[in-house]
């Protein structure tokens, strides 16, 4: 199981964040309307695999920005959510350009 996954995240790793992030609104729309079948479920994998992209993006710029070096212990800092198109914010600062496209991060709520 660990090895699909390995494989599955080096191939992620492959694209580039704005051929993905170009994606987002059209798998955000489908998984913001909910149907119990594979198509939704995958669209639910799909969505979260963009995110985790954009997260893992971010994270490095912050990484990079306070000079972390590979290997170093990283000293934690705290995340704060923030919408996915905007840089994510630790102590006060923000790391990473800000895009003009930005992504929603979805409220999932029971419906009333």
């Amino acid at each position: 199981m660990e090895q699909v996954l390995l494989k599955m995240a080096r191939q992620l790793r492959a694209f580039d964040e704005a051929s993905l992030m170009a994606l987002w609104d059209k798998y955000s729309e489908t998984v913001s309307r909910f149907e119990p079948s594979q198509r939704w479920e995958e669209a639910v994998l799909v969505l979260a695999m963009i995110q985790g992209m954009r997260f893992k993006n971010q994270l490095f710029n912050h990484h990079w920005a306070e000079g972390q070096q590979p290997g170093q212990p990283a000293t934690p800092a705290p995340i704060l959510a923030t919408p996915l198109g905007d840089a994510m914010e630790t102590s006060g600062k923000k790391a990473g350009p800000k895009r003009q496209n930005k992504g929603k991060v979805l409220a999932f709520r029971p419906k009333d």
